[in-house]
């Protein structure tokens, strides 16, 4: 179980690179003015990398007691 934690934190840190792109890229929405959907829209892309943070550690920390709960936080984000 721990090459699975090990193999799905590799890839979580790999997503981070596309992840700035669009992040970066998330910002022009605000083009057409400030509204409360862009606000959203850039606050939730912007929320990605806390959600993979919480649920590497909540990964690790249920790691050798419950791997259904363990295996449901690695697939969330």
């Amino acid at each position: 179980m721990i090459i699975f934690l090990i193999i799905s934190e590799v890839i979580y840190v790999a997503s981070l690179l596309p992840w700035l792109i669009v992040f970066g890229l998330s910002f022009m929405s605000f083009d057409n003015g400030v509204g409360f959907t862009n606000i959203a829209f850039v606050g939730g892309i912007g929320l990605y990398p806390v959600a993979v943070l919480i649920c590497s550690i909540l990964g690790w920390v249920y790691r050798l007691r419950k791997t259904r709960i363990l295996l449901s936080f690695i697939v969330f984000p």
